[in-house]
Parts: C-alpha cells; structure tokens; sequence
C-alpha cells in the first residue's frame, strides 16, 4: 500500500520533529470513551514493539474525564499534553453525555484540545489495501489507482465561529453558528496542502463553496494566490457538493483535498467507504511546533465497546502516522503500515471488515507480522 500519510515537506508544521527521531519519547494516552481504550491499548503495543525507550503517560479526556472531573479536558490532561512529544487519543462521547443542552460535553473537550495546542492542519489520508477490495460499494474500476490525502483546516471555521445556543426572537426560540475564516487561517493549512502535494502526485483539490457563502470566497482566493507560489502544484476549485459526488464518481481523480473544517470533516467520512471501513481510517492534527494529536478517524461506537469487536487498524495506522510526523522515524511507520497490510493479506477481519476477528485478534496478526519484518 502506499504510504499512510505524507510529510509536508518545506516549512510546514512538524519541521522540528521531521529533522531527526527523538529520543525516549513521552507519549500522552488519551483513551478517552467507548472504544476508545480498547484500539488505543492495540496500538499502544504496536508502538512499543517497535519503538525502544517510549513512555507512555495516560490521562482522562471527554465522558469519562466529565464522570471524575466535571471538564472535559481536566488541567491536569492539558499539562501533561503540552509537555508530552505526541498524544494519541481513542475517540469521545457516547450517549451519556449527548445531551445536547448539557453544560459540558465531550467534545468540548477535543475541539480545547486542538484549539490550546493550536493544532490546525488535520491529515487523514485514506488507505487502500488490496486485500480488502471486495468491501467497498464501489466498481474496481472506479476504485483503481486511488491515493488521496485530505488536508481538513481544523481551529476556525464553523465549530470555532461565533454563535448563540437559543435566543428569543419574533418567531420564538433560534440558535446560531457562524462560519468565519482569517486570511491567516487560510493561508497556513493552504501551505500545508500544497507542500503536501509537492510530495505526492502534485494536485490540490481545494473545496468551498464560494458560489453562496462570502467566507469561502475569502477562501478561495486566499487559496488561489498561495498556490501562486507553488507553479509545479496543479491547483482546481471545486464547490462541496461537486466534490461530494466526485469521490464517488471519480475518486481518482484526487491526490490532496484541501478543506475548511466542516466540509472537511464531512468529506473524510465520506471517502471512508473508498477504504471499505471507517475503522481503517488514521489522522494526524499537526501545528507549528513539535507537537501533534493522533487518533482514529471513527467515533466512541459505544454500542460495541467491551466486547472486542473493534478494529484497532484506524488507530494502529495513527501511531504510524505518530512515527512519522512527531518523531521523525519514516522507518518505523512504514514497517507498521506494512505490518498491517500483510495481516490483512492473511485474511484476519474483525466485523466491521466482514469477519469474525476480535480486537485482540487483529493487534495480534500486526504484532506478529512486525516480528518476521524486524
């Protein structure tokens, strides 16, 4: 499979880390709630097997820290965050806080997170093994060839703009949110995508939709005169519900997909079912210092927690990605990422794949298939 993310290159976020590996690294387990703890003890020993010293500092985020602390993200996570060389977090939520009317939420606590440590490029590429082409709804032809990367603006937009939970009005009761984007905002996750291209096929898809939304025409210009600046970066616009079909319809046709933060987040699950799981699917949020948040793309999936039937590939692919951009060993990542093809080639799917594996039972394929390659 190709590689499970690409560097930035240049002077992108992650500069410091990508020099050189660090060593006796600190890093910050966020289990967090669901399934949370069970994919992040999966790839917890997938880094360890490979990574010698690493130390491992666990700490509470989301429901279960709001059960212990009353916050979402207790100081005490914040801390150790700040000081640790990476974090890698399990997911957030389930219904026992979904309340939308509660005063504090989980998922208040990730998006402090990202907004305290200013991480604001997410990376979530989409991986494609060919041992799993039969899970996809898509025809192999349409499928063929695809290796996309989508680069998601992560601290602004919508989930960060301005808004009011319930106001009074003529027509009773109304709510808002605000999508706002800075040139400055736009302009540093657009360097992230075009550097990211630079070391890939060389396009950028970036999405908008600036045909009704004033801060996206703002977006799209500030895109269009970055890309100026990278003449060797094939630069297309394309409106959000265009793109939405075109992952569908031509998904080849994509090499990095830039995005503001809710078309991002949108557009990514979406292009899960190219992959044929949403459990396979890693991310990386980067920022401009040598930090970064690592987790799976999927949710808490508080319906099958504790009971091993969760696909640990999504989170054992974000320590790859870990590997990569924080601690600079390329190395190591890509033995991961080769270690989870080879245990896939072997046939181990947990349900979400189609089978009958557990939890345990695909950290152990990964785990052996790294043994024979170390």
């Amino acid at each position: 499979m190709p590689a499970v993310s690409s560097q930035a290159g240049g002077e992108t976020p992650r500069d410091a880390a990508l020099g050189g590996s660090r060593k006796n690294p600190t890093v910050a387990l966020l289990p967090g709630d669901g399934i949370g703890p069970e994919v992040t003890g999966a790839a917890r020993e997938v880094l360890a097997a490979v990574l010698e010293p690493v130390r491992f500092e666990t700490a509470l985020v989301g429901g279960r820290a709001i059960d212990e602390t009353g916050s979402a993200l207790p100081d005490e996570t914040l801390s150790l965050c700040r000081r640790a060389d990476a974090i890698l977090l399990g997911a957030v939520g389930g219904p026992k806080w979904s309340d939308p009317s509660a005063p504090v939420r989980p998922e208040q606590g990730l998006l402090r997170l990202r907004r305290e440590l200013e991480l604001f490029a997410n990376l979530r590429p989409v991986p494609l093994f060919s041992a799993l082409g039969d899970l996809t709804p898509l025809r192999s032809d349409l499928i063929g060839g695809v290796d996309l990367l989508i680069v998601r603006e992560l601290t602004g937009g919508l989930y960060f703009g301005r808004r009011r939970e319930q106001e009074e009005s003529e027509d009773g009761l109304s709510a808002f949110d605000t999508m706002e984007y800075s040139v400055t905002e736009v302009e540093r996750v657009a360097h992230v995508a075009f550097r990211a291209a630079r070391e890939r096929r060389g396009k950028v898809s970036s999405v908008d939709k600036a045909n009704v939304l004033a801060s996206m025409r703002l977006w799209r210009r500030t895109v269009t005169r970055i890309g100026e600046q990278y003449p060797d970066v094939e630069l297309e616009h394309v409106l959000v519900d265009a793109c939405a079909m075109h992952l569908i319809t031509r998904p080849a046709a994509f090499d990095v997909i830039l995005a503001g933060n809710l078309f991002g987040d949108i557009l990514s699950d979406e292009a899960s079912v190219l992959a044929g799981s949403l459990g396979l699917l890693p991310s990386a949020s980067l920022g401009t210092g040598s930090l970064g948040l690592y987790e799976p793309v999927h949710g808490s999936a508080p319906d099958i927690a504790g009971s091993g039937k969760a696909n640990p590939i999504g989170a054992i692919l974000s320590a790859a990605m870990l590997l990569r951009h924080s601690l600079g060993r390329d190395d190591l990542a890509q033995r991961v990422e080769q270690a989870v093809a080879r245990a896939l080639e072997r046939g181990v799917r947990t349900p979400d794949l189609g089978g009958a594996g557990s939890t345990a039972a695909m950290s152990e394929a990964v785990l052996a298939a790294l043994d024979e390659s170390g």
